[in-house]
């Protein structure tokens, strides 16, 4: 299986399986001296991580790493950094009744004719266990960016037909985490839990939306043509599990408006305009205002009902729901758009600054 690794300078490759031993990350190309910080990586996973509330899988990891090398006395040293993430709380024989089904919407049936095998525990390799690693990858990633100043905050901005219709800037950021949705808005975040509490009992799954605000991005980051900062974060984004869906900027409204409307005033000789449609990229290039995005996610293909499907022989079968999954992806989904958004950023950085951090 290739293409396990993701960016050009600043680079992750993440291996390991959801019920193999544990999976884990290899970041290549983060410059020396950037302080890794132990204890926030740690909170990065513990975001992401599996049973932290009752809205989410309860597969119980605590997703404790091991930093095994590229760091010494708290620094990177410029040499690759490995982080080993161990499994410790496997159910692999929940997964025992499809060793030959497929089920609806997962990528059973497409690994199955790609590679002549697959890994059914879990879905192996195509499992949204992998994340945790680029969560990892992610941390890393912020850190480096912390020296540039650049912020990213995600949180989630729908789920099913309930919509926060309000923009960031009209939210405190800050209250994201304060509550088991991620929705910074605190009535709106009551009823997102209800709505997928009902969901859950129902036996079903739901999806959602994901909004992300990069802030205090340096003008000039992105590379014309083929690597242009927003089809950078496109690509990033649509990698992650159960994404459908793209948008910055203006998005598909955008194409609803006139060009007087659309077009944003440049109001300062530093590139500060009146609107920000462009969301804070033109050209493939960040203009330094804020970048921001959504990512759509599908709600989760496993659901406790049966379903009518085929066995790798190709015959009628009914496929249950077993085993432990998230009624809604988004609440833990929101640390990994930020870490992939935090892995564009650092690699097309360097692109742009070269390949020392004071440079």
């Amino acid at each position: 299986m290739a293409s396990n690794t993701f960016g050009y300078l600043f680079t992750i490759t993440t291996f390991g399986e959801s019920h193999g031993k544990g999976i884990g990350v290899i970041i290549d190309g983060c410059p020396a001296g950037v302080e890794i910080d132990n204890a926030f990586i740690r909170s990065e996973l513990q975001r992401r991580k599996p049973g932290q509330s009752s809205i989410v899988t309860q597969r119980k990891e605590e997703d404790e790493f091991i930093i095994q090398s590229g760091v010494f006395e708290d620094k990177s040293t410029g040499h690759p950094i490995a982080i080993w993430i161990p499994n410790t709380n496997q159910k692999s024989r929940d997964y025992d009744h499809i060793k030959y089904q497929f089920r609806p919407s997962h990528a059973d049936f497409s690994y199955e004719k790609k590679y002549g095998i697959r890994d059914y525990r879990g879905g192996g390799r195509s499992s949204a266990r992998e994340t945790a690693a680029r969560v990892a990858g992610g941390a890393v990633a912020k850190l480096m960016l912390k020296s540039y100043g650049i912020k990213i905050n995600a949180f989630v901005s729908e789920v099913g037909n309930l919509k926060l219709d309000k923009s960031y800037l009209q939210l405190d950021l800050s209250k994201t985490e304060s509550n088991i949705v991620r929705c910074p808005d605190p009535e709106m975040a009551l009823q997102m839990e209800q709505h997928i509490k009902e969901i859950r009992k129902e036996g079903d799954t739901v999806g959602g939306v994901i909004t992300a605000v990069i802030q205090d991005c340096p003008v000039g980051i992105g590379e014309p043509v083929y690597r242009k900062l927003h089809a950078e974060l496109a690509r990033a984004m649509l990698s992650i599990n159960a994404v459908k869906g793209f948008e910055y900027g203006s998005g598909f409204a955008g194409s609803r408006m006139k060009g007087s409307e659309h077009n944003d005033a440049i109001l300062t000789a530093e590139g500060k305009t009146a609107s920000n449609f462009s969301g804070g990229i033109q050209g493939g290039i960040s203009n330094g205002m804020d970048i921001y995005f959504r990512v759509a996610f599908k709600p989760v293909a496993t659901i406790m009902k049966d379903q009518v499907s085929r066995d790798k022989h190709g015959a009628a079968v009914t496929v249950s729901g077993k085993g432990r999954h998230d009624p809604c992806v988004v609440p833990r989904a929101v640390p990994i758009v930020e870490a992939m958004a935090a892995l564009v950023l650092a690699d097309l950085l360097l692109v742009s600054k070269g390949s020392r951090l004071d440079a």
